[in-house]
């Protein structure tokens, strides 16, 4: 059924009289999200559940607030949650290359990491104090007399046995050798050279037998020299042990909870103590002329490094955290995920050690949650496979990228694993949800919760009202000016030019936001200080004009007649479609000039955008749909003779979508029929088999594109378009046009099937208008018969 359009059907505008308020500085803001009831239930229960691969995906187009909503959301939940602990790395002095991991309560692995420094210092000045003590000093010498005694008193039986064999022994840097007595006395070189042969033999002989026993004295004195050095060692380490056992009472007594801490703590000891000589400093440093300066720079430095082996790598520190931690990773990279173990340059090579080992933003979320922008995710090769292994597994390893592609493996640390329990808030559009869960396995395992935001909702009374409570909300966080009621109203009604439907409000809160800034901005330029309905409608057309250069050289373009469009007369196969074009941060509308021509023949109908390749996959299906049209129509009792060709005249940049499918039928009919249609009325509308309109998008941009053409050419007080009468609830056209409506300088007609359009297009009746075509279709068919007949 073919309707011209109300007021009222064309744009059904927010009333200000709903409004119990006069500016949104009398109500109470609302920052929660409105409007997205299935993402706020669907939310609560993500965060609620605990079970393993609950992780959650928010899913929604840009600008709908599930950023921000996501934040706080999470952050709400966060605070109900106990604080994780803390988590240090400390050496292991078994192995080396695998540091262990520790975890404090929240705030004492700051305490830990500064009680150990300060037991390290104590330590040293304690051992120092306690070994240049006089008291140590005379043990040592007692223990060191009591030695030296026992080697003596082996060396004095020796020679008492030397002597006895006339021999006396003597040191030489060959060692221990025997010399002969001769009346009491060394025999010298030359008396020893004067004896006989056989008395030189025989003294020799002697000598030999007396080595057994010079032997046996050394093993002696070296077993004394060891007992020595072993019961001076037992001094050391008892004098050392009695200077650091307070300390480390004292320090064990605070973290006896920690079973691991105190386990560490032993183990420093046992280390310390092993290592005396390296915790033992001189007492006296002093510059004195002759000293090698670079030889203590080089030993300060290797002490230096013996003593990182006591430091404590303070990993997570959540002493200033409250609730669970909600760490928000805006550069979701491998190493800001993962940690990574850092290394610095020591003579020409990178050498690393135990407090390099970086954490990343997995291991600080330990106990809470991380929130991740799905496209910023996967810009990194390796971050998406290592978040599913860690969550899969339930820890989290330090590693760098690179280790397991060495041709030849290399010593390098291991730290020990993260046990982590983090529940994942991932942020994306649709398309990924869309691709993961169709393509990787392991994605449905792990994100169980869907929260999907919507872009538009329901313009009801409850609704309108959170509306403005939002405004508010947003004027008193930003220090906007406030809104009045009217300025509200426009606002609501901006919101629902955006959602292209009168009866539902947009949830793109992001442009929502952006009118609001601007049109507050304008109320300040302007010395007001309330924003009000002209400032709101001065927003929204410097925001257009800001980016409408395109459109207005578009428009130029056909001003001039560079773009051919007719919009008064009538044409035979040439009607004016509606597009819809989009720039980025534009969109509008502009009509395109629709041709078809028909002729004998059996190719049917050519879509000539198909042919070079300038036809979408839509379009295409919309082309043969009326072909299917033209069989059931027209082709029951004869054959169709026919080849026709349908094009977009000017069009150089492809052709997408089903919205011109009437126009396409009207062009071609009127082709074949010689019947001339209207160019003073441009049609929009989808079409299937049977001839019936079905509603298409863009309907209020493709009304104001046609209009605006009009309006250049000279408004005839004729002109209008036509459109599906199930798009009428998308139309919320600007003032302007509704005010060419009014006057009846332009018109809007809905319509239920295609005779709806021929009979306004032809301005005959439908059924005379089939006729004709038919008539014509037979015409071709017997014509056709002729020829093949002649043939």
């Amino acid at each position: 059924m073919l309707k011209k359009l109300t007021i009222k059907e064309l744009c059904d505008t927010c009333d200000p009289s709903l409004f119990e308020f006069e500016t949104t500085g009398e109500l109470e803001p609302i920052s929660d999200i409105i409007g997205q009831q299935r993402a706020v239930r669907a939310m609560e229960f993500g965060l609620k559940i605990e079970k393993k691969g609950y992780n959650i995906f928010v899913s929604g187009p840009t600008g709908t607030g599930k950023t921000t909503y996501a934040r706080i959301a999470v952050s709400k939940a966060a605070k109900e949650k106990s604080v994780p602990d803390d988590i240090i790395y400390v050496y292991n002095f078994s192995k080396p290359e695998k540091p262990i991991a520790l975890f404090l309560r929240a705030g004492m692995g700051y305490e830990f990491t500064k009680d150990m420094e300060k037991l390290v210092n104590e330590v040293k000045r304690e051992i120092n104090r306690a070994f240049d003590d006089d008291s140590f000093e005379v043990q040592k010498q007692e223990v060191i007399d009591k030695y030296q005694k026992k080697s003596a008193e082996v060396f004095e039986k020796l020679e008492e046995q030397a002597k006895a064999e006339g021999f006396i022994i003597q040191r030489s840097p060959q060692g221990f050798i025997t010399v002969p007595l001769k009346e009491g006395k060394p025999m010298s070189q030359e008396e020893f050279d004067a004896l006989s042969d056989e008395e030189r033999k025989a003294l020799e002989e002697k000598g030999r037998s007396l080595q057994p026993k010079i032997d046996e004295a050394l093993r002696r004195v070296r077993l004394v020299d060891r007992e020595a050095r072993e019961e001076l060692l037992k001094l050391e380490r008892k004098t050392a042990l009695s200077a650091v056992n307070p300390l480390f009472e004292e320090i064990t007594a605070k973290y006896a909870e920690f079973p691991s801490v105190v386990n560490y703590l032993k183990e420093v000891k046992d280390d310390m103590i092993k290592n005396l000589s390296a915790l033992r400093q001189s007492s006296r440093e002093k510059g004195e002329e002759g000293i090698d300066f670079s030889a203590i720079l080089s030993q300060g430095a290797q002490r230096e490094d013996f003593f990182i082996r006591y430091k404590v790598n303070l990993f997570v520190d959540n002493k200033s955290t409250e609730g669970a931690p909600v760490i928000i990773e805006t550069n979701p990279t491998y190493y800001n995920l993962f940690g990574k173990i850092e290394g610095k340059a020591s003579f020409g090579t990178v050498v690393t050690d135990f407090t390099m080992i970086k954490s990343g933003a997995i291991h600080r979320a330990r106990g809470g949650y991380l929130i991740l922008q799905a496209e910023d995710l996967f810009k990194d090769p390796f971050a998406w496979d290592t978040l599913k292994r860690t969550l899969k597994n339930g820890e989290a390893r330090i590693e760098n990228i690179g280790e397991q592609y060495r041709v030849i493996p290399t010593v390098t640390l291991k730290p020990q694993p993260i046990p982590v329990d983090v529940k994942v808030v991932l942020i994306g559009s649709p398309l990924y949800y869309y691709l993961l869960n169709e393509y990787d396995e392991d994605f449905k395992k792990l994100f169980k919760i869907r929260v999907d935001f919507d872009v538009e909702m329901e313009k009801t009374k409850e609704n309108l009202k959170n509306y403005a409570a939002f405004v508010c909300h947003i004027c008193k966080n930003d220090g906007l000016l406030h809104f009045d009621k009217e300025a509200v109203a426009k606002v609501i009604d901006y919101s629902s030019r955006l959602a292209e439907d009168r009866t539902k409000l947009s949830t793109r809160f992001n442009d929502i936001v952006e009118l609001l800034y601007e049109a507050s901005a304008w109320a300040k330029i302007q010395g007001d200080e309330v924003v009000k309905k002209h400032h709101v409608q001065k927003a929204i057309e410097e925001k257009a004009y800001r980016s409408n250069r395109v459109e207005e050289k578009l428009l130029k373009m056909i001003e001039k007649g560079e773009i051919i469009v007719e919009t008064a007369g009538k044409k035979v196969g040439q009607v004016n479609g509606l597009s819809v074009l989009d720039v980025g941060d534009y969109t509008f509308g502009q009509p395109s000039r629709i041709t078809a021509t028909a002729y004998l023949g059996d190719a049917g109908v050519v879509n000539i955008e198909r042919e070079v390749k300038l036809s979408g996959k839509i379009h295409e299906k919309a082309v043969l749909i009326l072909s299917g049209y033209l069989g059931e129509k027209y082709a029951k009792d004869i054959p169709l003779a026919l080849s026709a060709s349908i094009t977009f005249e000017q069009n150089y940049g492809g052709v997408e979508g089903d919205s011109a499918t009437c126009a396409e039928l009207l062009a071609l009919l009127s082709s074949i029929s010689g019947i001339p249609v209207r160019q003073d009325i441009a049609v929009t509308g989808s079409l299937d088999q049977h001839g019936n309109v079905q509603p298409v998008g863009g309907v209020t941009h493709k009304i104001e594109g046609f209009y605006h053409t009009c309006k250049i050419k000279g408004l005839t007080g004729t002109q209008g378009v036509i459109l599906p009468s199930k798009n009428t609830d998308n139309l919320m056209l600007k003032d302007e046009v509704l005010g060419a409506v009014k006057e009846g300088k332009f018109h809007i007609y809905s319509a239920d099937t295609i005779d709806d359009v021929i009979e306004i297009m032809t301005e005959m009746k439908a059924e005379e208008f089939h006729q004709k075509v038919k008539e014509s279709l037979k015409s071709l068919a017997e014509r056709a018969k002729e020829f093949l007949d002649g043939e």
